[in-house]
């Protein structure tokens, strides 16, 4: 036992190194713990005890064993390793798999945000390329003006939802210029979104003109344009949907529940011609279609024909011809004079809009290798057999019956002088409209004398005395025609 002397007067005892107990008593310094006298719990006496916790000490034999406490390891000694924590597996895996999911998923949301400005940034350039600035400012000076635009600048994002991203379930129809998908707007609105083949760049200013010229265009027989979306590669349009599809179906694929009656035809011609009359001459600026034809005239769930597709069209000042680089039209409808010079004029429409009378009259299609070589075009068949007085060997019989020779004849003469070659010798739309709304009224006087039992049979018996029956069919000699007829089909003629 040892002593050391302090400051002041006293002992300080502690046992020799190697003993333990009680310094200040006798016998109180015993040996090593793993030598203590039995019967003695080291365990027990906070001094004695050699475990780093005292609670884990066990005795045993002469032995004192340390454990350590639970999510800890080691030998568990004051004077040895000690107790350490550590991690069970389980927790170790977690942690490791929920730390790898956070990195990837953080990744994940920066490549998604990255991917998104990025795709952000590309339409927004593209609609700067195609004229989407220019044409906010159109819109905005429109209606500034008090003018009525309801055209809207949808973005991508909309169109590609509204039709499903473009599925094929939702493709309406096909052409030269692009494809039409069926689209539904979030309020429900049914829509028709153009997708066009290619975009000339070139003429990006011309493209914003016509569209906003296309866009303030109001007539019950011209397809709304409701907007467009200049965020894609190539513009797309969007018109409003009409659900009966184009007057080529109705001719060429008929069948019931719905076949054209001479009185829709007669309508149908009369409310197309209406339409191009207007946008030849009553539009702010002269509008030229450039691709009239009979599957661009659509036709509403009341059968009210509707022109459609201006991909193709031009506004020219009036009194002005445009020259293209381009001709853009369809076989079987195109104007020669149009096709030779390039040179591009209302008539050009004209011309299209006779080879669609020319349909409506005989049923056939404006190119059919059915016939013979020379007359495998429409628009040159009808004409030859208008000339010889042949044109009724091609006039189904019901149609025959139902319209009669003079309206046949007013209606053949009026598509003959739509398809002169000479453009200055056509007529223009509005007096093919008038002529056409003229033989509307006739048909329907002619009708309502029939359901009232009228005796019209004898002033057709008088009629066909005067002139021969005969007079759409071919012969030798005549080519006389009805005179009412006649007055009919050229009132509004210049003289």
């Amino acid at each position: 036992m040892q002593g050391t002397m302090g400051t002041r007067a006293g002992y300080l005892c502690n046992c020799n190194a190697g003993y333990y107990g009680n310094p200040y008593t006798a016998d109180g310094c015993l040996g090593s713990p793993q030598q203590q006298p039995q019967g003695l719990n080291p365990c027990t006496h906070p001094e004695t005890n050699p475990c780093e916790y005292p609670k884990y000490c066990s005795d045993g034999q002469g032995d004192v064993w340390c454990d350590c406490p639970q999510g800890m390891s080691g030998d568990g000694r004051k004077k040895g390793r000690g107790c350490q924590k550590h991690f069970p597996i389980d927790i170790v895996l977690g942690v490791g798999l929920a730390l790898v999911v956070t990195v990837t998923t953080t990744a994940l949301c920066y490549y998604w945000s990255m991917k998104r400005r990025e795709a952000r940034r590309k339409r927004a350039e593209l609609f700067r390329k195609n004229g989407g600035l220019l044409l906010q400012q159109r819109f905005s000076a429109i209606t500034s003006q008090g003018k009525d635009s309801s055209a809207k600048i949808f973005s991508a994002e909309e169109l590609k939802t509204a039709t499903n991203n473009y599925s094929e379930s939702r493709v309406l129809g096909r052409g030269g210029y692009g494809t039409v998908y069926k689209g539904v707007l979030p309020d429900e609105t049914v829509v028709a979104v153009k997708k066009s083949r290619v975009f000339d760049e070139s003429q990006v200013e011309q493209f914003v003109n016509e569209i906003t010229i296309l866009s303030q265009i109001d007539h019950p027989n011209v397809v709304k344009l409701l907007g467009c979306c200049l965020e894609t590669q190539v513009p797309l349009l969007v018109y409003e949907f009409i659900p009966n599809g184009t007057l080529f179906q109705h001719i060429h694929n008929r069948s019931p529940p719905h076949s054209l009656t001479w009185e829709d035809t007669l309508r149908i011609a009369a409310e197309t011609a209406e339409a191009l009359a207007y946008l030849h001459s009553t539009s702010s600026i002269p509008i030229i279609h450039r691709d009239i034809k009979s599957s661009n005239i659509l036709l509403d769930e009341n059968f009210v024909a509707k022109i459609s597709d201006f991909g193709a069209s031009r506004s020219v000042p009036f009194d002005q011809t445009h020259v293209t680089t381009l001709i853009q039209g369809t076989i079987g409808y195109l104007d020669p004079e149009y096709f030779q010079s390039s040179m591009l004029t209302e008539k050009s429409d004209v011309y299209s809009f006779g080879v669609v009378l020319a349909e409506l009259l005989t049923r056939q299609k404006p190119i059919s290798v059915g016939r013979s070589e020379e007359s495998c075009n429409l628009a040159m068949h009808v004409v030859i057999l208008f000339t010889e007085g042949c044109l009724l060997q091609e006039i189904e019989p019901h149609i025959l019956e139902e319209a009669g020779e003079e309206q046949l004849y007013a209606v053949a003469h009026l598509s003959v002088r739509c398809l002169n070659l000479s453009g200055q010798e056509r007529p223009v739309m509005k007096e093919v409209a008038s002529v056409l709304n003229k033989l509307r009224r006739s048909f329907a006087k002619e009708q309502t004398m029939r359901r009232k039992d009228e005796p019209v049979h004898k002033n057709n018996e008088l009629v066909h005395e005067a002139i021969p029956i005969s007079s759409l069919h071919c012969s030798e000699g005549s080519t006389q025609f009805s005179m009412e007829a006649e007055m009919i089909a050229s009132s509004d003629s210049p003289r």
